[in-house]
């Protein structure tokens, strides 16, 4: 089974787009630790990027999969909530989707992760049966689970992973919390985070949130962590599928901070502050239902370059996001680590 020890830096995966095969192979020719995104793909994508990933020469990289949740319980406020966007949806020209839930094709993705084993399979938004991790395991994958709160670490911990992948709260995107749920102390700063849990464990940790620079990656690695694991840094290179505007509202004065929201999916994610997230403050917790009704909003928003109705994904790190290729950025987080 292949350690984690040559790779100092992670990409992270960044579901719905940005995540291309171009920036995982760039990322790895440069020295990294790429992932794949399996998040919102079927089975079937997932071995056409595996695949094409291997074309482009790179054998060695993971995948992320999220692990699904249950339906949302509240189905009354699940409906009022998607009737709120109605005027949003229509000023783009389209009507909000249905809030149905789905597994994201969940089995079908272990199938073919089982089938063509990649270096690691990280998991978000829940820990997989312990049958499904012994069974990556076997077949020469190295298992990820990931945590956002020190309780949450030692939950994962008991089911045997390989690594953990501690999520501070300056991370982009979703939060990767076990539950959909609102505790007061659900957002630990990554060095707070890495101090808990280095004291309990020898398993290797991956440091993930506001990495921005070289500084930061030298700094979490003094601090007990085995890899380091960066996203929001990647956005603007051309090799990131974000869109154009989501790339221009990471330096644009109008795009000033982040915020945790529900907006966009229903599950609590850091994004930049925009319409979306200041109008819709009260968005309840349903994933993916939520996220599957704004999709076509998201889409459309997108397709105009309507930045503030877009799910502007971004860590608390964004300012320093460069426009430059990906093997640039890797190179640049790693130059503290030179002599």
């Amino acid at each position: 089974m292949l350690g984690l020890s040559r790779w100092p830096l992670v990409v992270a995966p960044m579901a719905g787009g940005p995540t291309t095969i171009a920036l995982v192979s760039a990322a790895a020719h440069a020295g990294a630790l790429g992932f794949l995104a399996a998040g919102y793909k079927t089975a079937q994508g997932l071995t056409r990027d595996m695949a094409d990933l291997r074309a482009a020469g790179v054998s060695t990289f993971g995948v992320n999969v999220f692990v699904p949740g249950l339906p949302a319980t509240d189905r009354e406020r699940v409906v009022a909530y998607v009737a709120s966007l109605a005027a949003e949806a229509a000023a783009l020209g389209v009507v909000a989707g249905e809030p149905r839930w789905d597994d994201d094709d969940y089995a079908g993705k272990l199938e073919v992760l089982l089938a063509h084993p990649p270096a690691a399979v990280s998991f978000t938004f829940g820990i997989p049966a312990a049958g499904v991790i012994r069974s990556l395991q076997a077949a020469g994958s190295l298992v990820v689970l990931t945590a956002s709160t020190p309780e949450e670490a030692a939950a994962a911990l008991r089911a045997g992973p390989d690594a953990l992948c501690l999520q501070g709260c300056e991370a982009g995107a979703h939060r990767a919390s076990l539950a959909n749920d609102d505790r007061p102390d659900a957002d630990r700063p990554v060095r707070t985070l890495l101090a808990a849990v280095r004291r309990r464990t020898l398993v290797p940790l991956i440091a993930a949130g506001g990495v921005g620079g070289p500084a930061d990656l030298v700094d979490l690695l003094a601090r007990g962590a085995s890899l380091v694991q960066a996203g929001t840094a990647f956005l603007r290179c051309p090799e990131s599928g974000a869109a154009q505007a989501q790339k221009d509202a990471l330096v644009a004065a109008g795009f000033g901070t982040t915020a945790v929201t529900r907006a966009f999916s229903g599950r609590r994610a850091r994004a930049l502050v925009n319409a979306m997230v200041r109008e819709h403050p009260a968005a309840p917790a349903a994933y993916p239902e939520v996220n599957n009704a704004t999709r076509p909003i998201r889409a459309a928003a997108a397709m105009v370059g309507d930045a503030e109705h877009m799910s502007l994904y971004a860590g608390t790190a964004f300012r320093r996001a460069e426009e430059r290729p990906a093997g640039e950025v890797v190179e640049q987080l790693l130059s503290g680590l030179r002599p």
